[in-house]
């Protein structure tokens, strides 16, 4: 009998192995309803250090001589009339001045906290953005946002939306990669939907690893067993898959396809991966950690490794930068568990040649406010400072401003979909045009909202 196949049903029924995201991203005009024109990339790769629960901006990166000066005094109401506060909603609002000292550093003079002794050797390699600002001013829907450009949950995060315009240059791990320390503070949980795909291809979403012990649970082959038994077995139950897929057209069963196959890919690489052994020992002395010991600094050696392998994207979340009360010996203890692996990466990735074509992003989901709660600071959403280092960026730099309080925006105001605008387009990708058709819609990272390349941070 004759069975004539249409062009959809040809692509439903290839689309299902290991030639998926090779065929997804030469027919992406097709299969997304949009394709992103590539401009020539000033970076293969993306290291983005989440700095969760929202450092302050105030004891990190933006020093305020007047806030000091009103240490203890009734904050002027002229900043605060009308606008929106977490926990301090309602109360007497008294200044805080910054609990830790500020020094210049480098050539360019910027001025970084004397908490993160480490990161302050970087002053020249890095740009500071003293004018950040997001909308969402409670954890999750903080980190929602900047992982996602939407307050809506359940959107692709930034690192599937790398993924699906990129691909990843390694076939045995995975292309967008998640490891998570913490300690120092109140440790706000992080959700797994923060580094899910959204409507993208399953197989985009971030993997996470853990960060000590195996990175990854069950990916050794069984005792017992032989790589050669279990590749039959895979095998096997991807024909299985294939012939489900064939009948439903399930997306989600080419992701399992595809994660069975990367997994078993993945029993060979891991281990490789894990042999530290080839580290020398002034290069762990650098990090100032054992490996696989659970640490932030431990996550960023790991970060290194994965980068070398291939990985796109890369993005370690420490968890205790939420200091609503204590904040100076918070600060003190949660600035140094990441203050020297930060450094580290930065200086480890330069010698190896790899900072010219890797972009480092050091920032939380929002900052701190200039009013004290009691002996520490609550959200703030209006004003905080990030930093970005690596291919493209002009370092020794300072971007915009906040007013004389660590308030508001008194210049150059830089929104999320600006950093993810400028992000993309050190990748080579226009965020105009980087989209994906869902429900008849043109979806992007940067949303509807106007968003732009902050043009003075690039070399």
């Amino acid at each position: 009998m004759f069975h004539s196949t249409t062009r959809r049903t040809f692509l439903g029924q290839g689309l299902t192995g290991l030639g998926s995201i090779a065929l997804s991203r030469l027919l992406g005009a097709d299969l997304a309803g949009g394709f992103a024109p590539v401009r020539q990339p000033k970076v293969k790769r993306v290291i983005f250090l989440s700095m969760a629960g929202g450092p302050s901006h105030l004891e990190t990166f933006d020093f305020k001589p007047k806030l000091r000066e009103l240490d203890g005094k009734p904050m002027p109401e002229s900043f605060t009339r009308g606008q929106q506060l977490a926990q301090l909603q309602g109360r007497a609002l008294n200044c805080l001045g910054a609990q830790h000292d500020f020094s210049r550093h480098g050539k360019s003079g910027i001025e970084i906290s004397n908490a993160l002794p480490h990161i302050s050797k970087h002053a020249d390699e890095i740009a500071v953005i003293r004018s950040m600002h997001t909308k969402q001013i409670n954890h999750d829907p903080a980190h929602t946002f900047m992982n996602t450009g939407s307050i809506i949950p359940g959107r692709p995060s930034m690192g599937s939306w790398v993924l699906y315009g990129l691909g990843s240059e390694s076939q045995n791990l995975p292309g967008f990669v998640v490891l998570t320390s913490v300690g120092g503070g109140q440790a706000q949980p992080i959700s797994s939907r923060q580094w899910n795909s959204g409507f993208l291809p399953g197989h985009l979403q971030g993997v996470e690893f853990q960060s000590a012990g195996d990175p990854v649970h069950y990916v050794r082959t069984p005792p017992g067993n032989t790589p050669e038994a279990q590749q039959k077995l895979i095998q096997t139950v991807n024909r299985l898959n294939q012939l489900t897929a064939g009948k439903t057209r399930d997306p989600e069963i080419a992701t399992r396809i595809e994660q069975y196959e990367l997994a078993f890919r993945m029993q060979a690489a891991v281990p490789e991966l894990m042999a530290y052994q080839d580290e020398s020992k002034e290069t762990l002395e650098l990090y100032g950690c054992t490996p696989g010991d659970g640490s932030f600094a431990s996550n960023c050696l790991l970060a290194r490794r994965l980068a070398e392998r291939g990985t796109r994207f890369i993005q370690l979340y420490h968890r205790g930068w939420d200091h609503h009360g204590g904040i100076k010996n918070g600060i003190a203890t949660t600035a140094k568990l990441v203050d020297q692996g930060t450094s580290a990466l930065l200086t480890d990735l330069k010698q190896r040649g790899m900072l010219d074509d890797t972009l480092v992003v050091w920032g939380g989901e929002f900052g701190r406010t200039p009013m004290a709660q009691g002996d520490g600071r609550d959200h703030h959403i209006q004003a905080f400072s990030i930093f970005l280092a690596g291919g493209g960026i002009k370092g020794g730099t300072v971007h915009g401003e906040s007013d004389e309080l660590g308030y508001g925006i008194a210049r150059d105001p830089v929104s999320v979909h600006d950093l993810h605008a400028t992000l993309l387009h050190l990748l080579g990708l226009d965020h105009q045009r980087f989209i994906f058709r869902h429900q008849g819609l043109d979806q992007k990272l940067t949303g509807v909202e106007p968003a732009a390349v902050i043009k003075s941070i690039l070399a």
